[in-house]
């Protein structure tokens, strides 16, 4: 991943205005050679202009180490090497300096001002002192020589410089939005991967709730008749051999279904751990997690439909009301409307309902008479299990509950947009009420 612009500017401190310690050692640097050429070059300008030779050393030194502000002051330098540009004086300064000038932020009008004040004023100086070489007799070239030496020198000092800064400006600009860009992109990676975690997560704890209805609604109704049976047969064992045996046998076939919709549950659940095929090592890209595990609940219904046959079905309501009269609950079994396909889901959904409340009723309210409705209308179809106070010389069972029933049939209507109402009637027995759309 590439270095962030903070990590990047903060990659080595260095004093005042430098960004790092190594521009410092070069500005330093170039600072003493500068000084070091004005210095020298100060020499014959004193002596043309008629002050004493450490003056124009002195002079020549203050100049060149102005260099050392480049970076924080180009302007300053720029403004500099022109004045004095008719000593001439400060070569490397006015070269580094213009090259500085165009490579930093400042408007292009200013760059292109200073540029051409300073082509101006090193074209008029070298066009005097070549003119004047001339007439010396220093040269002896044509008249063309002066105009050509003079626009060539003021080119070959002005124009390389700033070019070369303007490149090096506009590509330093270009990989700061680059890394800019770059950043923004590991901001918005990160952020999906946390997002994609979470989808993750949240569709780890959802199927984990479905499995625990599943397991719950496979079990805990089967179990639950087996149990009252169990206890059924252990009171007449001895008087009614005969209604014995049928209980017994009544709770082995119980005893054999609970176990074939397990080994259906769990062989979903392992061929769906295969990840169609995909080895361990294999690698998954991080984005995809979120949408994958989101897909999980959904698809690992729809497996277990495919697995499975087809899942309870409505037309299955009359045998489980026959179980749970065998159990010896008096069940009285009312449908309204014309029964008609729905889709699996919905059918699943409403047998849950009622196998989860009648297992409620064999629990809680042993004996007690229920009412089971169930209306298929246009839109919708609706269903109320309803049981009567419980006889009080009824034998309890003392089956242990978990409290997750009514919390798993509200999560089933409520994810296919229904209504769930449960709770006890006026006259002490308990209702449960589902409405579910059709489609």
């Amino acid at each position: 991943m590439t270095t962030t612009g903070e990590d990047h500017g903060a990659a080595g401190g260095g004093p005042w205005w430098w960004g790092r310690r190594r521009s410092a050692a070069l500005d330093v640097s170039l600072a003493a050679v500068s000084a070091l050429e004005c210095g020298l070059e100060g020499i014959p300008f004193a002596r043309d202009a008629g002050i004493p030779v450490a003056a124009g050393v002195l002079f020549g030194l203050l100049v060149g180490s102005v260099l050392v502000v480049r970076r924080h002051w180009p302007i300053a330098v720029v403004l500099v090497v022109i004045a004095v540009t008719p000593a001439q004086m400060g070569f490397l300064m006015g070269l580094v300096g213009l090259y500085t000038l165009a490579a930093s932020e400042l408007p292009r009008r200013i760059i292109g001002s200073l540029a051409g004040m300073s082509l101006v004023g090193t074209l008029i100086v070298t066009f005097v002192r070549v003119q004047q070489d001339m007439a010396r007799g220093e040269l002896t070239l044509g008249d063309w020589f002066v105009p050509f030496a003079s626009i060539t020198t003021s080119l070959g000092l002005t124009a390389p410089p700033v070019l070369l800064g303007l490149y090096v400006g506009a590509r330093r600009r270009l990989m700061e939005s680059l890394r800019e860009r770059a950043d923004s992109l590991e901001r918005e990676l990160q952020l999906l991967a946390e997002r994609a975690e979470e989808r993750a997560e949240w569709a780890r704890d959802e199927e984990r709730r479905r499995i625990a209805r599943e397991m719950h609604d496979v079990v805990a109704h089967r179990v639950s008749l087996m149990v009252v049976h169990a206890a059924a047969l252990q009171a007449v064992a001895r008087k009614d051999p005969e209604k014995a045996v049928k209980n017994a046998a009544l709770v082995g076939d119980m005893g054999r279904q609970a176990l074939t919709e397990l080994r259906e549950m769990l062989g979903v659940l392992r061929s769906g751990g295969s990840g169609g095929g995909r080895g361990a090592g294999d690698a998954v890209p991080l984005v995809a997690v979120g949408v994958a595990a989101a897909a999980a609940a959904s698809r690992a219904v729809d497996e277990a439909r495919g697995a499975g046959g087809e899942g309870p079905r409505l037309v299955e309501i009359g045998e489980l009301v026959e179980q749970s009269a065998a159990a010896g609950v008096v069940v009285d079994l009312s449908v309204e409307g014309e029964g008609r396909p729905y889709a699996g889901e919905v059918e699943s959904t409403a047998y849950r309902v009622v196998q989860e409340a009648l297992t409620n009723v064999h629990k809680h309210a042993p004996g007690a008479k229920t009412y089971v409705r169930l209306a298929h209308r246009v839109a919708e179809i609706a269903m109320q299990v309803e049981n009567e106070p419980p006889p009080e010389a009824g034998a309890s069972a003392r089956l242990p509950s978990g409290g997750n029933g009514l919390v798993g049939m509200k999560e089933r209507v409520s994810a296919l947009g229904g209504v769930f109402v449960s709770g006890p009637t006026d006259a002490g027995g308990f209702r449960v009420s589902a409405v579910i759309p059709a489609s």
